[in-house]
C-alpha cells in the first residue's frame, strides 16, 4: 500500500468535494454570464463558493478574487502593486525563503529597474524582523511580500508583525498563504494585510483553481482583461465545478478548525516525529517548535541523501519529498535551508514529510516502519 506524506505537494481531493462538483459537471454545466434562469443556478454558485472561501479567512465575499492557481494569484498581486509603486522609486522587500511563484516575478522586477532586498530568516526558519524593519523605507513607495507558512518547513511567519511594520512605513503587504490557509488560522480581519494568495489544492479541492484576496479600497490593475467577469478583476468564462469544489474545500476547513481536527493532524505529526526519533538516531527536526502548521516535519537524516532516499522510499511504498515539488530533480541545495544556516550535507540529506486531515495513525506507524528500514540499510551501505 503507498502511504502518501507528500500533502504539502497535493492533497488528494475530499469525497465532499467531488460530490459538491458533479453537478455541475452534468446537469448545472451553463454559462454563468448568459441570461436564463439555467445560468442564474450556476451563478449562484460561483458566489456561495465565494462566500465559504470568504468565510475561511475573515474576508468580505467581494474581496475575494478567484484564480486558476496560487501561482497566477501571486503574480496578480505582484504585478499590480508594481505598477501600483512604479519602477523609478519603487522597492520591493521579500523574504529569503519564499516560494518561486513570489521570487521569480519579483527577480523580473529587479531586472527593469524596481529595487529589491530579500531579508533573512534565522535558524528556525522566522524572518528576522530587525532586518526586516530597516529594510521598509517610508520615504518611497513599496510592498513587502512574506509568506504565511512555508511551504517546505511549515514554519509560520510573524505576519501581524510584518503588517505593523509595513503599516508603519506606508508600504503594502502580500503574502503568500497557500500552505497556511486550510491549516492554521488565517484571518484577514485580524491581520491587515492588502493581498493573499489562495491554492485549492492545498486543502483538498481539485489541482487548477485558487483565489486571490484584495483587501477593499487596495488598488489593483487586471493582469487578465476581457468579459468583465470577476468583477473585472480576472476575466474568462468561470471553471464552475471547480469555484464549488474550492468552496466545498474550504467550508471542510473550517469545520476541521472549529471541531479540532487540526490538533489531531499535529497529533499525527507529532507521533511520526516521535516514532522516527526513537527508532534512529542522528535525526534532526528542523524549523520553529512553535510556529508551524500542523500537518509538517521537516526532517534531516545524517550519513544519507535525500537523491538515495527518495526513491529507495518510493519503492518501499512511502511517498514523500526533500521540498518544494517544484524544485524537484533541480540538483542543488534547498535556498529556504540554506537561508536557515544549513550546511550542504544537511540540506541534501532533508525530507519534508506532510500529512493532511485524511491521513491515518496505521499510515503514519507503518510508514515510520518503512522509513527507518531504509535509512538503517542506506547507513549501513555507505
Amino acid at each position: 500500500m503507498s502511504l502518501y506524506l507528500d500533502s504539502n505537494a497535493t492533497t488528494r481531493v475530499h469525497p465532499r468535494v467531488i460530490e459538491a462538483m458533479m453537478p455541475y459537471l452534468t446537469e448545472s454545466w451553463h454559462n454563468p454570464s448568459s441570461g436564463y434562469a439555467a445560468a442564474r443556478v450556476v451563478r449562484e454558485a460561483i458566489e456561495t463558493a465565494r462566500g465559504q472561501v470568504a468565510a475561511l479567512i475573515g474576508a468580505k465575499p467581494s474581496e475575494i478574487v478567484f484564480t486558476g492557481c496560487g501561482t497566477e494569484s501571486n503574480n496578480m498581486a505582484i504585478k499590480s502593486l508594481a505598477r501600483e509603486i512604479g519602477r523609478t522609486r519603487g522597492k520591493v522587500v521579500v523574504s529569503g525563503i519564499e516560494h518561486s511563484a513570489v521570487l521569480r516575478p519579483v527577480e523580473a522586477m529587479g531586472a527593469v529597474g524596481f529595487e529589491v532586498e530579500k531579508c533573512g530568516v534565522g535558524g528556525e526558519g522566522r524572518l528576522d524582523l530587525d532586518a526586516f524593519r530597516p529594510a521598509l523605507d517610508p520615504s518611497r513607495p513599496g510592498f513587502a511580500s512574506v509568506m504565511w507558512a512555508n511551504n517546505e518547513t511549515g514554519v509560520v511567519q510573524p505576519m501581524a508583525e510584518v503588517c505593523e511594520v509595513a503599516r508603519a512605513a506606508g508600504w503594502f503587504v502580500h503574502t503568500d498563504a497557500i500552505q497556511a490557509v486550510g491549516k492554521v488560522p488565517v484571518r484577514v480581519d485580524e491581520v491587515p494585510v492588502d493581498f493573499l494568495s489562495i491554492s485549492g489544492h492545498k486543502f483538498h479541492a481539485p489541482k487548477g483553481v485558487g483565489a486571490l484576496f484584495i483587501r477593499e479600497g487596495s488598488p489593483f490593475e487586471p493582469m487578465v482583461r476581457g468579459g468583465g467577469q470577476e468583477g473585472g478583476r480576472r476575466s474568462g468564462t468561470e471553471n464552475v465545478p471547480y469555484l464549488v469544489g474550492l468552496g466545498e474545500a474550504a467550508a471542510i476547513m473550517r469545520e476541521e478548525m472549529e471541531t479540532g481536527g487540526l490538533s489531531r493532524v499535529a497529533a499525527l505529526r507529532d507521533r511520526l516525529e516521535r516514532g522516527l526519533g526513537g527508532r534512529l538516531d542522528r535525526v534532526w527536526f528542523n524549523g520553529s517548535r512553535e510556529h508551524r502548521t500542523p500537518n509538517v516535519a521537516h526532517v534531516s537524516f545524517d550519513g544519507c541523501t535525500a537523491a538515495d532516499l527518495l526513491p529507495a522510499l518510493d519503492a518501499a511504498g512511502v511517498q514523500c519529498s526533500a521540498g518544494s515539488a517544484c524544485m524537484t530533480g533541480k540538483g542543488r541545495p534547498s535556498h529556504v535551508q540554506k537561508a536557515m544556516g544549513f550546511s550542504d550535507e544537511r540540506a541534501f540529506s532533508s525530507l519534508r514529510l506532510s500529512l493532511s486531515i485524511l491521513s491515518t495513525e496505521a499510515e503514519v506507524d507503518e510508514a515510520v516502519e518503512v522509513i527507518a528500514a531504509v535509512v538503517g540499510r542506506l547507513r549501513g551501505a555507505a
